[in-house]
């Protein structure tokens, strides 16, 4: 099978959605999506988890270890078919939300 670069554009979230569809799995199934936002300080961290949770969004709030410049985490669980649209969009959400906040989207992961 050829890979529709419309639906898996050639980026890291085109790829993950590709080799996904390749194994077999079924990206219309809704499931849970990590999404994760770094921050300098615990206060900006939990300002933006604030945030989300006033918007009915199921969070978590860590230490980060592995960045000394952004060590917290606030990661946000969404449930969703996997897209690109879907990805991207959300992607971009929390990214123009935590901006104001000092906040460094880490990327997402799919359960």
């Amino acid at each position: 099978m050829n890979r529709d670069l419309t639906l898996f554009p050639n980026d890291s979230v085109g790829d993950v959605l590709w080799q996904r569809q390749q194994a077999g799995d079924d990206l219309e199934q809704p499931r849970e999506v990590e999404f994760s936002v770094l921050f300098p300080t615990q206060a900006l961290a939990l300002q933006f988890g604030q945030l989300l949770l006033e918007n009915n969004q199921k969070l978590s709030f860590t230490p980060f270890q592995e960045d000394e410049e952004y060590p917290w985490e606030i990661t946000a669980y969404p449930e969703m078919p996997l897209s690109y649209e879907n990805i991207s969009a959300y992607q971009e959400l929390l990214a123009n939300s935590s901006e104001p906040l000092q906040g460094k989207l880490d990327g997402f992961y799919c359960l």
